[in-house]
Parts: structure tokens; C-alpha cells; sequence
């Protein structure tokens, strides 16, 4: 069986496995213009703001791949990588959105089969009598194939002590987290400090993630970034009266620095809101002009009620 590959609408190199005897084309990495191999992940990632460290695993990851066939066309070995991962973060950091678009890139980059994404909870994995928890896990697990499981507040598996089912739930997962890597991915998610005492209370889980990456706070400025770019996708603008008023308030808030603030999610709120009393105020006005319905002014964004 030889493999075969194929440029995507994104320019990077599908490595694709035929049956049949085929020539192996040169291998290309899909550089743009400016001569970046990595164009593709900065494009799909062009929205995100911060996640440096995100950003450049993805591209590690894409550049083993290349390399990978590179090696085979010269009679080495390939390593297979296993991307299983584990996020750390506080609400509102981007983990859910992260793991939904690795997917789709797993995807294009061959790495998956399907590349959708299966969200879960303790509730869908851990049953409530003996024999039901591995058979809802794996039941999860098969619906996932070829796709990315996403356990959020996967600590909660941890909880209840030694009677409870949630450690058949890890180890159901941990038995196929090995057995099918090849075309399964499962990212656990969760608040810092409670991963990382989930990680201490279960002995060689941790070395089973080769990825654990860390979903900072957005500082302010980041925050202002994603407020405007909310803004802007839904066509408003935030006047500067109300850039200030928001610019100010997020200050106060990120002050205050009591755990678990939603950052992007609270953002996401203020904006929505901001919305409706944006509307409820132009419904009281006989005429008005494009500007008026385009613009957030500081009397929209009813940050006490936030």
C-alpha cells in the first residue's frame, strides 16, 4: 500500500493511502506567495486573539506531518503522532471553540477521518449501576471515531471517591485513548487548579497527553480586541463614549481578579446586551439614519446588570 498526496483548497499537502501500485508525487508543503508553509494555520487562526503557544503546536504538528512523508519517500520511518491534549482554563478562554476547530484541521490535514467534534459531560459517560459506565463511555467513544471527543470539566470523573463510576469512565477512556489513536482524538477540558489536581489523583494519566496546553486570562487589551471584532461581525460599532465606558468597566472587573472570570463569554454578554438596548432605544424614535443603527453608544451597554 502506497500513499498518495493531494493538495486541499487550503494548499497544505492530504496524504492519502491507495490500494493499487501509484508514483509518489514531489512532496509540496502549500507555500504562499511570501514563501510561509504555515499560511493555511494563520489564516483559519487570522480571528483568535492571543494563543501563541496554540498556534505554534498546531504548526509543529503540520510540519511533522510533511517531514513525515518525506521520510517515507526515502524509505524511512514515520512517527505517528498521537495528538490526545488536555486544556487548562478559566471560563470564556477558548477552549470549546479551539477543540471545535481543530477538528475541521485534523481533518484537513488527513490526521482524521470525519473531523467532527462530540462534546460530553460527566453526565453522558458515568452510569448509575455496575456495567452502565463503560457501555455509555464506549457508546461516546465509537460516536467519535474519527473525530475529536471533548470532555469538559473532565475533573468531575474524579469526584465521589473510590465507589464512584467516574474512575470506570477514565479508564475506559484510557484503555481506548491507546487502542485507537490512530483515528480518535480526546481532548479533556477544564478550570486550572482543578486539572491539575485531577491529574495527581490519577497516576499516569498525565504522560498519556503529549499536549497540555494552558488558556490564559485575556488581558484588557485582548478583551477590548475581541469586544470590537464581536462588534464588528454583527455590523455595529461601539462609539468612543462607549469604548471608554467598556474599556473602564473590563478594568474594574479584571481588578477585582476573583477566580473563574468568563473573560471572552463575559464579553460576549455585555455586547448581546448592549444589543437589545440598542434596539429597545431606536424602536421609541420615528426616523433614523444608518449611523444610528449601526452604532453601540454608552447609553446601550447597561454594565451594572452585566
Amino acid at each position: 500500500m502506497e500513499s498518495q498526496k493531494l493538495r486541499n483548497r487550503n494548499g497544505q499537502i492530504n496524504i492519502v493511502l491507495q490500494k493499487n501500485d501509484v508514483a509518489v508525487e514531489e512532496t509540496s508543503t502549500g507555500n504562499d506567495p511570501d514563501n510561509n508553509p504555515f499560511s493555511h494555520i494563520d489564516s483559519e487562526f487570522s480571528s483568535f486573539i492571543g494563543m501563541t503557544n496554540l498556534k505554534k503546536t498546531i504548526k509543529e504538528i503540520y510540519a511533522t506531518i510533511v517531514m513525515n512523508e518525506k521520510r517515507r519517500q526515502m524509505n524511512l520511518s514515520g512517527n505517528k503522532q498521537v495528538l490526545h491534549m488536555l486544556f487548562k482554563g478559566n471560563p470564556g478562554t477558548g477552549k470549546t471553540t479551539v477543540a471545535r476547530k481543530l477538528a475541521k484541521m485534523y481533518f484537513d490535514m488527513n490526521l482524521l477521518s470525519k473531523g467532527h467534534f462530540i462534546e460530553a459531560e460527566r453526565a453522558d459517560l458515568v452510569g448509575e449501576y455496575i456495567g452502565q459506565t463503560a457501555q455509555k463511555t464506549r457508546a461516546i467513544i465509537q460516536k467519535a471515531m474519527g473525530g475529536i471527543l471533548f470532555v469538559d470539566e473532565a475533573y468531575s470523573l474524579a469526584r465521589g471517591g473510590e465507589k464512584d463510576f467516574g474512575k470506570e469512565a477514565i479508564d475506559t477512556l484510557v484503555k481506548h485513548m491507546e487502542d485507537n489513536h490512530n483515528d480518535f482524538v480526546l481532548i479533556l477540558a477544564g478550570y486550572p487548579y482543578e486539572m491539575d489536581r485531577f491529574l495527581t489523583l490519577n497516576p499516569g494519566l498525565k504522560s498519556r497527553f503529549p499536549f497540555i496546553l494552558d488558556f490564559q486570562d485575556y488581558d484588557l487589551e485582548q478583551l477590548l480586541k475581541i469586544a470590537k471584532q464581536m462588534v464588528h461581525e454583527r455590523e455595529y460599532e461601539l462609539t468612543t463614549e462607549a469604548e471608554w465606558k467598556l474599556k473602564k468597566h473590563l478594568r474594574q472587573k479584571k481588578q477585582e481578579t476573583y477566580r473563574n472570570f468568563s473573560n471572552a463569554r463575559y464579553v460576549r454578554n455585555i455586547i448581546e446586551h448592549s444589543i437589545r438596548l440598542h434596539a429597545v432605544r431606536l424602536l421609541g424614535k420615528e426616523h433614523f439614519t444608518v449611523d444610528d443603527l449601526i452604532q453601540l453608544t454608552g447609553a446601550d451597554l447597561s454594565l451594572d446588570e452585566a
